[in-house]
């Protein structure tokens, strides 16, 4: 009797590790377009002399890359149980305070004429993004 009840917990592991990676396996599968689709939208708008077409065609790009991560961030959530969803809005939550103080030194700086706001808030921007996701990836190792 035992010995079933412990193959039974084993089997529930098993099968909750196998969604956990098909799960993660899928958020790379969608994230993977939408990455390069940001480096596109980073890449037409890092030209500092831009004539009307090219602003149109980065607000565009820009526009479709924001719509893509809507787009993947939804159906992770919605592909997630309550505990990961939780650990997703914490891991949020972290990585938006780490943006805000970062903007509010990136101003300070621009303020003082020392570095441009520019091209600090982009970095910013995508460091806040490596953070959500390195603060998600951690705190889903420590659960296990």
């Amino acid at each position: 009797m035992e010995s079933e009840l412990y193959v039974r917990v084993m089997v529930d592991e098993t099968r909750q590790d196998n969604m956990t990676r098909d799960a993660r396996r899928a958020i790379m599968i969608d994230g993977i377009p939408v990455s390069l689709l940001g480096m596109i939208a980073l890449a037409l708008g890092s030209s500092p002399d831009q004539s009307a077409a090219d602003k149109g065609w980065w607000l565009g790009a820009t526009a479709a890359f924001t719509l893509a991560i809507v787009w993947v961030l939804v159906r992770a959530f919605r592909r997630a149980d309550e505990y990961q969803r939780k650990i997703q809005l914490e891991s949020m939550a972290i990585a938006f305070a780490a943006v805000l103080v970062g903007l509010q030194a990136a101003v300070l700086l621009d303020a003082t004429d020392i570095v441009g706001l520019r091209p600090l808030s982009e970095a910013i921007v995508i460091g806040g993004v490596g953070i959500w996701f390195a603060v998600a990836d951690v705190r889903t190792r420590l659960h296990r």
